[in-house]
Order: C-alpha cells, then structure tokens, then sequence
C-alpha cells in the first residue's frame, strides 16, 4: 500500500507549507480527488488539537501530473471552539485550487437527528467493480455501467466504498473519503441522458469539478464500508449540481457533500487529440 501512504504523505517544508506528490495514472491532469485528500490532510496537520468540520475548495485549474503540488495553509482564527484557514494549492506560480477548512472541537448534544440510510443492497451483495487502485474498492449498487453512453436511469447512484489498508488516523479516513467524493456526481448527472456517459469525458466532451464543499458529521473508518448515496437535481447552462449523504454499513449518517460540476461541449481548440484525452 505504498501508493496510499505516499498520497497522504505530506512533507512540511516551512511554516504552514507542505509539499506531495501525485498518484501516478494516465490522466492528464491532477485527479481532484487527491487535491481535496491532501488538503484534508494539511488542514488537521496544521491544527491537530481539533478535528476537520468542513472544507470547502475552488478548482481553479488543472494540476500538471508530473509537478509535486505545493500547499500553502494560512490561519484565519484559532479559538476554543472553531479554528479556520484557507488553503492554496499551488504549482510553482500557478493556483490550482483553494480551499478553506473549518476545524471544531466537538461538543454533547443538545440536539441529534440524522436522515436513514437508503435501502439498498449491502456491499457483499453488490458486484464488485475493478478500478485503478488496487486500495479501493468501489461496488455500485444495481451494476450501473457509468461508461456505457446507452444506459439510461434517473439522476441518482449508490456506491459501496472502502479503502484497504487505510492509517488509523481519524484524519486518515476524512482525506480517503475526499477522495472518493471527487468521482460519482458527474456520472450521477448524466445518467438521465442517453448518448452521453463519463466515458466521454475529456475526449469529446468537457467535464470538470468546479468547486466542492465536504462536511464531516460523525467519526467513522474508511477501511470499513462506506455508502454514497449521490443525487444531482439540476444540469443545465453547461452546468451541473450533485450532492451526497454517507452512510456506515450500520446506517449512521457520517458525512455529506456538494459540488458544482462543468459539462459542456470543448470550446474551439480545446478538444483532445486523436485517440488521447484532453486535459480540459
């Protein structure tokens, strides 16, 4: 599990920076998954007496794959209850994304509700998928093909996820659970369409992450089953938005996410090359 432990290895190179490199894969750009797992990670680093709440993250432009990514953390408040601080990732002089993180110290409850878990197949009855990481695995629920352009269903997708392998660290599961967050909600968003799938995806349209909220509500491991239940309720204007409550195994709701997506057709000049895919 080399590959697990290097992304979420960050090297402190200065006060409040930190440097990492990036998974290796055939994409052209820099997975957004991996940027929002790292700045996970440079967040509870950087204020480890408290735990991750919230992080919110602007991508403003695609990671070169073969450049380690620079993140620089710089605090906003510190106080007993919440501590804040923005996030930019950088390459060089180039702004990849921002983040701003909301650090917390839980309290008792005053009050307590969680939404029920969907019902839906558990993960040993849903057929295994076959993915790029030998540390994920990923089960979606009823077999939904999200690359075949001809299947059609409703803008919704369930998906069993775990990580093999993950550290102990609280902050460990937050920044996997990042990462998989990254994946479905495109996918989720094109399902009503027939003709179009993610296996189109920077190869004869234009699909990106634009910006993402993530929200932690309880403790839970990512080596245990995860189920992300996605739903987007609006695409349009080249635009989509998609969002997603996870749930444990046991049916605890533990985290919730959000993100505006781009999917549109490439800009003249933009297109990807012959056989290849474009890094828009």
């Amino acid at each position: 599990m080399t590959e697990l432990a290097d992304m979420l290895n960050l090297r402190r190179t200065g006060d409040g920076q930190y440097a990492a490199d990036n998974l290796p894969g055939p994409a052209p750009v820099v997975f957004g998954g991996q940027i929002l797992a790292q700045a996970v990670v440079a967040a509870s680093q950087s204020v480890p007496d408290k735990q991750l709440k919230n992080l919110h993250t602007v991508f403003a432009r695609g990671g070169a794959p073969d450049q380690p990514l620079e993140f620089d953390v710089r605090p906003l408040q510190n106080g007993r209850t919440f501590a804040s601080l923005t996030i930019a990732v950088r390459q060089g002089d180039r702004l990849c994304a921002q983040s701003t993180a909301l650090l917390h110290e839980p309290e008792p409850d005053l009050i307590r509700y969680g939404s029920s878990v969907p019902d839906v197949p558990l993960p040993r009855l849903t057929t295994a998928r076959s993915g790029s990481h030998e540390w994920w695995e990923v089960r979606i629920v009823d077999d939904v093909d999200l690359y075949d352009p001809e299947a059609v269903g409703p803008p919704q997708l369930d998906v069993w996820s775990r990580f093999v392998g993950a550290p102990d660290e609280a902050y460990a599961s937050q920044a996997l659970l990042a990462f998989a967050s990254d994946g479905f909600l495109i996918a989720t968003a094109m399902r009503p369409h027939k003709g179009i799938g993610q296996s189109m995806s920077h190869r004869t349209i234009s699909t990106s992450v634009v910006s993402q909220t993530l929200s932690f509500h309880e403790p839970f491991r990512a080596d245990e089953w995860l189920l992300l239940h996605h739903e987007s309720p609006y695409a349009g204007r080249g635009r989509s938005f998609g969002r997603a409550d996870v749930f444990t195994e046991d049916g605890r709701l533990v985290a919730s996410y959000a993100q505006e997506n781009l999917i549109r057709s490439f800009p003249e000049g933009q297109g990807s090359p012959e056989g290849g895919r474009a890094k828009y």
